[in-house]
């Protein structure tokens, strides 16, 4: 059976001309990682938000196979008796050998089928295994390492499932040809066993991430430009992780095809795990767009206004500074300090006050930083700031309607109303109580929420260190977060994404991020990120556009500059975007969010697809043809520069409101028009200008 030629490896032309040769009745795709219908991390994020696309290809045929987490499955999952009798008889066979399999749909897009196993119920086999794992493949795991004794569990467990299917694949119920896609470490001793024991299967590995270079980031150590000189097995036996990285290392050898998610994980991934990957395979997400592009400006509008209002609760008594004029910055993600760039950005914020300060500006930055740490309840000052807001905002709506209720009633009588007889002694005593409760002596709290580890706390002592205490003279004003975003809190009821359409300017100068979903999610909602040239989104987004800083993707050099040197350039990013005039953020957040084609599963799949054609062309040769293609002789799509200005103080046009007739207007609307035109079209070369009316008749 013939397959389509390869993609390149980060190529995107000719996605539109790809055709599928490829019959899924004759096969059957088993995806299997700890975290299905089980939130952790990045991972979940990748494989919900691909399983719609992969259920659309698969059909009946893909099954999702993850841990059994009673508190996940019962919001997630929906549990149900199996439609496949195959698998039914499956599931049933290893039930009665002691184990215990669940099957139901995840309720998420696309309803996928998922084969959840409890890997406590079998802790019993844990000794047992261990020894098999020792005297068949020379890796032991140590007693202690509960998450490494999870892996071990659950990699006999999915081997043993597989075998099963794979004792009746090809009658029975189950097609001739079994894919197996694993996930990260976790998942990827399954994929090993599989192949000691020669099971008919096509197998895929998947990292994410590798473990080696995750800790060897957190030692602040040069770690992308000393690459090929690290010792790996001793590095990974002095962080005492050396059976994990085992683990890893065997399932990338063992892998018909082994894949991760970014050039620069590549790169890191065959000096580190001494394999180089086959196919990269970048992370997308499921774009919604609107049918007319203010939709997406006025969600920013609301969750801004939802987000001011927080702030006015926060820094009650101390509001000197104009919101209007106020520019919301925010960091996200896991709690590494160093990895994810948390101290670059504290470094480049007290920067910017000072420039703020000394240059007299009147715009003020609030930033935030939303990453979990460990705290027993929230603050009692900032509860207190939400409670005084409420508060003011009661005593205010009781004098607006006694004040309207007198007003009206003066209209009735055909009498203009005398303002001194308006408000009367008790409005003026409510609200001067109102105004006095609203005092504070202290200054606003730095952190919402009690942290256990207060005096030992990065974040904490980074502030401490440079100064930021939301001082009155504080151009940039700092909010730490310790805890993920909820609808639900009493602080701050918002979920994550609606958080970030409220946002200006996500910030993510990471030195460790395999891929980096943060900035992927603020570019498929039109807010402006900065990202780094060691992150696979910013690698990712310096190869397919001419100039990313104009579509709003800062990229900050973090590879070949000094820390110190990272700081300044990523403190001028932040003062140019400062300097922008409000237009000037609406231009580039409808830019921004013209690049979310670029992250759709519906374009990024592909690499998957491609991944999982080149496993079964391997293992089973006889039926299935792969050929490859070079890379080098497929020119990669490049996103064009805009055709306007960009949005650049110094090179706009008008930084500040100005008399224009209604032409310049017309002509700033078609100018706008023409340039989502040519990115939605892809136009790589200029072309000779239509006419206003050809344009419009286009759109």
């Amino acid at each position: 059976m013939p397959l389509p030629r390869s993609l390149s490896v980060t190529s995107l032309s000719g996605l539109d001309d790809w055709t599928e040769e490829f019959d899924l009745g004759d096969a059957v795709l088993f995806e299997i990682a700890w975290e299905v219908a089980n939130k952790v991390g990045g991972i979940y994020t990748v494989i919900q938000t691909k399983a719609r696309l992969t259920s659309e290809e698969w059909g009946e045929n893909y099954f999702l196979v993850g841990p059994y987490m009673e508190n996940s499955v019962r919001t997630q999952v929906e549990l149900i008796e199996p439609t496949n009798p195959a698998l039914k008889r499956t599931i049933d066979n290893m039930n009665s050998s002691g184990c215990k399999l669940y099957f139901g749909r995840w309720l998420i897009e696309g309803s996928p089928y998922v084969v959840l196993i409890d890997v406590g119920f079998t802790a019993w086999s844990l000794d047992r295994w261990k020894s098999e794992l020792w005297e068949n493949c020379g890796i032991g795991v140590p007693w202690f390492d509960r998450e490494a004794n999870d892996a071990v569990l659950f990699g006999f467990l999915t081997a043993w499932l597989l075998g099963e299917v794979s004792q009746g694949h090809g009658g029975g119920g189950w097609p001739p040809h079994i894919l197996a896609h694993f996930h990260e470490w976790l998942a990827g001793l399954g994929l090993v066993l599989c192949r000691q024991r020669q099971l008919p299967v096509a197998t895929i590995f998947t990292t994410h991430a590798t473990l080696l270079g995750r800790y060897l980031c957190a030692g602040s150590v040069d770690f992308y430009n000393n690459l090929h000189k690290f010792n790996v097995d001793k590095e990974a036996g002095d962080r005492q992780i050396y059976h994990r990285y085992c683990l890893e290392r065997a399932a990338a050898h063992c892998a018909h095809v082994f894949t991760t998610v970014s050039h620069i994980t590549a790169i890191e991934a065959e000096h580190l795990l001494k394999r180089k990957p086959d196919v990269v395979t970048p992370n997308g997400l499921n774009v919604k767009k609107f049918s007319a592009s203010h939709e997406f400006q006025n969600l920013h509008a609301h969750s801004k206004a939802r987000i001011q209002e927080f702030i006015r609760g926060h820094f009650y008594g101390h509001l000197d500074f104009n919101l209007d004029k106020s520019v919301f910055l925010f960091i996200a993600g896991r709690y590494e300090f160093s990895n994810k760039g948390a101290d670059v950005f504290l470094e480049a914020l007290a920067r910017l006050n000072y420039l703020l300060r000394v240059n007299h500006s009147e715009v003020t930055v609030i930033a935030f930083f939303i990453m979990p740490a460990r705290t027993n309840n929230f603050n009692i000052e900032t509860l207190k700031g939400q409670a005084v807001r409420k508060q003011l905002w009661d005593t205010a709506q009781t004098v607006k309607e006694k004040f309207g209720k007198k007003l009206y009633e003066s209209l009735l009588v055909g009498q203009l109303p005398d303002v001194s007889k308006m408000l009367d002694k008790e409005d003026f005593t409510m609200m001067k109580r109102a105004i006095f409760s609203a005092q504070r002596q202290c200054l606003p709290p730095i952190c919402t929420h009690n942290m256990l580890d207060d005096s030992s706390d990065p974040i904490l002592n980074c502030l401490r260190r440079i100064g930021l205490f939301n001082s009155s003279s504080d151009r940039v004003k700092v909010i730490f977060h310790p805890e993920f975003l909820s609808s639900t809190s009493p602080l701050l009821p918002m979920d994550y994404e609606e958080f970030v359409r409220g946002c200006h300017l996500g910030v993510f100068p990471s030195y460790y991020e395999p891929w980096g979903y943060t900035p992927a999610e603020c570019t498929v909602m039109g807010i402006p990120s900065v990202s780094t040239n060691l992150s696979g989104f910013g690698c990712f987004m310096e190869e397919h556009i001419a100039d990313p800083s104009a579509y709003g993707v800062y990229i900050l050099d973090r590879r070949y500059r000094s820390v110190d040197e990272s700081c300044s350039q990523l403190t001028s990013f932040l003062l140019q975007f400062c300097q922008q005039s409000r237009r000037q953020r609406i231009i580039q957040r409808n830019r921004t969010e013209r690049l979310s084609d670029l992250l759709d599963w519906r374009y990024l799949g592909r690499y998957y697809i491609s991944a999982r054609h080149m496993a079964l062309a391997k293992a089973f040769p006889e039926s299935y043809y792969y050929e490859p293609q070079d890379p080098s002789s497929v020119s990669g799509f490049r996103y064009p520069r805009p055709a306007s200005v960009p949005p650049s103080p110094a090179l706009s046009r008008h930084s500040s409101p100005h008399h224009s007739d209604d032409n310049d207007d017309d002509d700033e609307r078609y100018n706008e028009d023409l340039e989502a035109e040519k990115d939605r079209l892809n136009i790589r070369q200029p072309h000779s200008p239509k006419s206003k009316d050809e344009v419009r008749g286009d759109l």
